[in-house]
């Protein structure tokens, strides 16, 4: 889990899967080569967001040569999350009625969630500083290497990596 003391935009978003990535992703599958990103549908990673697709493309997808496909939960189905299910229902039983006064608390709760299978948590504090309101230009987006798939391409598309990626995993 990644906590931040800023604003909730794409590129914090970005910046959280790319934490997992460089923590956790490469050290268990280290030949990867695709990555699937299961989110809900709205605010920093809305489907609509063009920077949230283009942090994608320039962070992930050129960056380490990953084919990153999203699927977007419609909105008020993210219910339907497995991670909802099987991470954060337990993270608000463990601090429930805890009033969340310091990012220490905070981080400590987390850290100290475990469930009957096994699942503990990790969480990183990120005090990187996000602006809201960023755009992109047209241009940059139309870097994008994005394939919508055949069945709710709104919400489903797969981002490629460009010809001449820079290789930098592991």
């Amino acid at each position: 889990v990644v906590v931040g003391t800023s604003h909730d935009t794409a590129e914090f978003a970005v910046d959280a899967i790319e934490i997992w990535l460089t923590t956790y992703g490469w050290y268990h599958h280290p030949d990867m080569s695709e990555l699937l990103i299961l989110c809900d549908n709205g605010g920093s990673n809305s489907a609509q967001s063009h920077l949230w697709k283009y942090c994608l493309y320039q962070r992930l997808a050129h960056s380490y040569g990953l084919a990153v496909t999203v699927c977007h939960y419609p909105q008020g189905a993210s219910k339907w999350n497995p991670i909802d299910h099987r991470l954060f229902s337990f993270i608000s039983l463990n601090w429930a009625g805890v009033p969340l006064e310091s990012y220490a608390l905070i981080l400590n709760y987390l850290r100290t969630t475990t469930t009957k299978t096994g699942l503990t948590v990790d969480a990183t504090l990120n005090r990187k500083r996000y602006d809201t309101g960023k755009k992109i230009s047209p241009e940059l987006y139309r870097q994008i290497e994005i394939q919508h798939d055949a069945i709710l391409p709104q919400w489903n598309y797969t981002i490629r990596p460009s010809h001449g990626t820079c290789l930098n995993a592991n």
